[in-house]
């Protein structure tokens, strides 16, 4: 049970702590002080890396998640905070896979075609997705962490 809530906690953090980070920190620095051409293309590198640890964070996610409700007697056995967290993080995945197929890879495309207004709108719409997991990851490690008291 150790190793696995270790994982679960250090993939939640990994997850929704690269989201902070770029949403507060990188995203306005970035539209401050990089020209769109630019900035669009840090941003296809940016979420190429940091996309393949959100997929590697998913699987010990579910992983680990189902482990330690089957080390606990199965999902009727939980509390109804772990229920919730469960639900909200599969909302999460759907909506990152979501971004992943669909406009992630259209500003992929946008950026290589050099079509920057397009590129700028798929950004757009990212930004927005990354905002909405965001909040819904907060959410959920307030759940995971402080629900069993509620």
């Amino acid at each position: 049970m150790f190793i696995a809530i270790s994982l679960h906690i250090l993939a939640a953090t990994i997850w929704v702590g690269g989201m902070f980070f770029a949403y507060t920190s990188l995203r306005p620095v970035a539209a401050a002080v990089l020209e769109p051409p630019l900035r669009l293309t840090v941003w296809v590198q940016v979420f190429s890396r940091f996309f393949n640890w959100v997929w590697l964070t998913i699987i010990f996610l579910i992983i680990s998640g189902h482990y330690m409700a089957a080390q606990m007697g199965g999902l009727a056995n939980v509390g109804k905070h772990i229920h919730i967290m469960m639900l909200l993080g599969y909302i999460m995945m759907g909506i990152f896979m979501h971004v992943y197929f669909a406009p992630f890879k259209r500003l992929k495309a946008a950026v290589a075609l050099q079509d920057w207004p397009s590129a700028g709108g798929h950004l757009n719409l990212i930004r927005k997705m990354v905002l909405l997991n965001l909040v819904i990851g907060l959410f959920t490690i307030l759940v995971a962490s402080a629900g069993r008291y509620l």
